[in-house]
């Protein structure tokens, strides 16, 4: 049995995707693989592997021991990514962006979950074969389609109108999500009605906070924050979306669109590269906030078109299943360890 030391404090800050990434893997190795791999979370005895979800500062200073056995660094995000995100001042910015470098470098191996991220992190000096892709992905026993009548409750449950066309957004609440043009397409789509799930996670250092915090407290009357909500909550609200819509400037992997894709719900998504290599053809593309418009009266007005990207939600779905990724993590963690041992 390998031993595994998961190293996380993003279960922490609430309503991030990193968060629910960590959490989706522990849960899958502990329900799936339980007879494989003895995991351990933030201890500090010996392993085989630690794996490192978060860049804390004391996990930093962790990676000088000889007991962390082989190292693998989770990478959520690199300096520009960060960008839109997080207001952080400088000089204490650049110190920030070289200590994220600094980190993934201390690693023997980095985890990706989008290819694309591998030219970047090789622009930094990191070895090619020190990084592999594996994807995200979601339980299907949490996130999953419901029965009309179900998807009807829970519009009952959340106040909507049961004729009413949705349209949800998860995520946090910060500039980089793409938040003031779902904003503005509310403004613009006064009988449709507009969702978005998720808050302000970091608080004032949200970037854009002052502006983004006066439209959530007095936001248009078709549209709704929630504030940050649980997996279960995300869950019900995709369920009773007829649209999911994020159109962020920047991703790796959302864990938003995978939990559409499970519940199988159309998605919408600002047209991105990084989106080529692992979803291409699984969703609505828009350039920006003005092809939104017309694609969104499109779907509203076309069943067939809407069904369409329906019936590819339920495709991408299967492609990131659980069961799939299960096999791939043990095989990665298998490798890992022998690794370690030469």
């Amino acid at each position: 049995m390998i031993k595994i030391t998961m190293f996380s404090s993003a279960d922490k800050v609430a309503g991030q995707g990193v968060g629910s990434a960590y959490l989706e893997l522990v849960n899958l190795l502990k329900s799936e693989c339980s007879d494989e791999f003895d995991i351990e979370i933030n201890r500090y005895q010996k392993s085989q592997v630690s794996h490192y979800h978060t860049i804390d500062p004391r996990f930093f200073l962790s990676t000088f021991s000889r007991r962390r056995g082989r190292k693998i660094g989770y990478v959520h995000f690199l300096p520009e990514t960060l960008e839109g995100s997080l207001k952080i001042p400088q000089p204490f910015r650049g110190l920030f962006y070289r200590y994220i470098i600094a980190f993934y470098k201390r690693m023997d191996q980095l985890v990706v979950v989008n290819p694309s991220f591998i030219d970047k992190l090789v622009a930094y000096n990191i070895p090619r074969e020190a990084i592999t892709y594996i994807p995200n992905f979601v339980d299907n026993q949490r996130f999953h389609p419901v029965t009309v009548t179900e998807k009807e409750r829970l519009r009952e449950k959340y106040h909507f109108a049961q004729d009413k066309f949705i349209v949800v957004g998860s995520g946090q609440v910060q500039e980089r999500k793409g938040v003031p043009d779902f904003i503005r397409l509310a403004r613009q789509n006064p009988d449709v009605q507009f969702v978005w799930a998720g808050g302000f996670s970091f608080g004032r250092l949200t970037d854009g906070y002052s502006e983004l915090k006066q439209v959530v407290e007095n936001p248009p009357a078709n549209l709704r924050f929630t504030g940050i909500v649980s997996r279960d909550e995300i869950a019900e609200l995709n369920n009773l979306a007829d649209l999911f819509l994020l159109p962020s400037y920047n991703e790796l992997f959302p864990m938003s669109v995978l939990e559409a894709f499970s519940c199988g719900t159309p998605v919408m998504l600002r047209d991105l590269d990084l989106y080529h290599a692992i979803i291409a053809g699984d969703y609505e593309t828009a350039k920006d906030v003005n092809e939104m418009q017309m694609k969104l009266t499109l779907l509203r007005n076309d069943p067939a078109r809407l069904a369409y990207w329906k019936k590819r939600a339920n495709l991408a779905a299967k492609e990131y299943s659980k069961d799939h990724l299960a096999k791939v993590w043990t095989a990665f963690y298998e490798q890992q360890a022998r690794k370690g041992e030469d």
